[in-house]
């Protein structure tokens, strides 16, 4: 029986490719090291749920008020065409952690498994917590049992049961002590009242800081009706028409009582400047410290949010057939680090979300303990944090289970489903909304078959056997407990 510590690196052929990886993974940093040691700067990973790019005002939204994330993209890097490599939480959030996509690290839907689901991988408080660093979590944990602190070294925890968010009041947490107990009021300042904490207790140390919003999250029962937190006032009356009235597209499941209503858009808006409101707070809060210009600080979400967009609203797994729509793989992503990043800079290119583990390794000079084993396909953008000129392959690829794999360009999306379908190709030049299906077309046969080609290649090449959903022994973390997960895998010689 293999351990899960060995589930997803067996076999010769595997440690193989895992050392050329290390190789080149030392080739492709040098030259991009980061800061010596003694000056490595604190790291703050700020993390909402359910928020697409579209919603914040840097990134154009005129009702929103989001002053706290659009002064952080005026003083630091703002990324134009950041996605997500799934369309639902727990995957997400685990590639944020890991760098692997869901067909390695095996998280590929929202999760129910009760285990550490990234226990048999390197990831970023592990790396960063053997290098010095004190680890917190803050949040939405959701890769694992919420009443088990310590997961991933993470050793101050606080944490909410659970992944869904019924409503944003009385909400189970635990801490690293493991009391738990019920929060009355308005979960989203609690979060931002322990990251305070967290940095105010441990500000003469180097720390990482994962503060995992589970707001604005925008889904069900949680918006349903006029908000009732501190930005009511700002939002009533106000009929928010960066919002869409788009017809209820049929393929949309859930939350259809939201689409067309003013209320569930003003209740949305409401959650978003209520989580900007904490992100504010710990800007404030490292500068009042003296921390500012030594902490690195990303703002990004789990994954986009549909709103109305294409008649849709929710995530990819509300729709039927499931859907990788740019609306809900579009996320904001702020890099800030005064004197360090240049303030106010744009970048347009296309990156992806399991791009940050190894960005963020490099640009506080930990290139050298990216992990190499399994080989994440994430690109260091860091150059581009610093302002120098980089060559970057303007692609990313994306994926939901055993429903949808996706490549996209600047110019073209392609979409393989494995199942009943419908494939799809949008020239986003012409159709962003992504409403004609040029699949099939003659006129664009050889553009489908060079996307299908790239696709299949960038999963051949990364994909997991174990994990890999497309295949027949592949199978997906959210459908097993720790003991059904350790098996023997067809090929391996056996224990490592």
């Amino acid at each position: 029986m293999l351990t899960p510590k060995s589930i997803s690196a067996f076999g010769s052929r595997i440690a193989l490719v895992a050392a050329i990886a290390v190789v080149n993974l030392s080739t492709a940093f040098a030259g991009h090291a980061g800061p010596a040691s003694s000056e490595r700067p604190n790291v703050v990973l700020i993390v909402t749920d359910n928020q697409g790019a579209w919603s914040l005002g840097c990134y154009g939204n005129p009702d929103i008020k989001t002053p706290n994330m659009d002064r952080m993209a005026a003083e630091g890097v703002r990324f134009t065409g950041a996605l997500a490599s799934n369309p639902v939480c727990s995957p997400t959030r685990a590639t944020l952690l890991s760098g692997l996509i869901p067909s390695q690290h095996g998280v590929h839907n929202y999760l129910t498994a009760q285990y550490d689901t990234l226990d048999e991988f390197d990831t970023l408080p592990e790396i960063l917590g053997r290098s010095g660093y004190l680890c917190g979590i803050v949040g939405k944990w959701h890769l694992g049992p919420f009443d088990q602190p310590g997961q991933e070294g993470f050793r101050y925890w606080v944490v909410k049961h659970g992944g869904h968010t019924p409503s944003f009041y009385d909400t189970q947490v635990i801490d690293d002590t493991g009391t738990k107990r019920r929060i009355e009021s308005h979960i989203t300042p609690f979060w931002t009242e322990h990251a305070v904490k967290f940095i105010e207790s441990n500000k003469d140390r180097r720390f990482f800081l994962y503060l995992a919003y589970n707001g604005p999250y925008g889904l069900t029962t949680c918006i349903r009706g006029e908000p009732k937190n501190r930005h009511a006032a700002t939002y009533a009356g106000n009929e928010m028409m960066s919002f869409p009235r788009e017809p209820v597209h049929p393929w949309l499941r859930a939350n259809r009582e939201h689409i067309g209503n003013a209320a569930s858009m003003r209740n949305y808006a409401s959650q978003v400047s209520l989580v900007d409101d904490g992100v504010g707070e710990v800007l404030a809060t490292l500068k009042r410290l003296g921390l500012d210009e030594n902490t690195l600080v990303l703002f990004t979400a789990d994954q986009g949010m549909a709103a109305g967009q294409g008649g849709f609203w929710g995530m990819g797994d509300h729709t039927r057939p499931r859907t990788v729509y740019d609306w809900t793989l579009h996320i904001p992503l702020i890099v800030r680090q005064p004197g360090k990043i240049g303030a106010g800079k744009t970048v347009d290119h296309l990156v992806a979300n399991y791009d940050i583990l190894p960005s963020l390794l490099s640009q506080i000079g930990l290139a050298e303990s990216i992990p190499g084993k399994p080989r994440g396909p994430g690109r260091d953008f860091s150059p581009m944090l610093r302002g120098e000129s980089i060559e970057w392959d303007d692609v990313v690829f994306a994926e939901y289970a055993a429903d949808a794999r996706m490549v996209r360009t600047m110019r073209w999306k392609f979409i393989e489903r494995a199942a009943d379908g419908p494939w799809q190709l949008f020239d986003l030049t012409a159709d962003p909304a992504e409403k004609v299906n040029l699949c099939g077309n003659p006129d664009h046969a050889q553009t489908q078959a060079l996307l299908q080609q790239q696709l299949h290649k960038f999963f051949d090449d990364h994909a997991d056997p174990l994990w890999n959903m497309w295949t027949p022994q592949g199978t997906s973390k959210h459908l097993h407990t720790k003991e059904t997960t350790t098996r023997h895998v067809p090929g391996s010689t056996g224990d490592e």
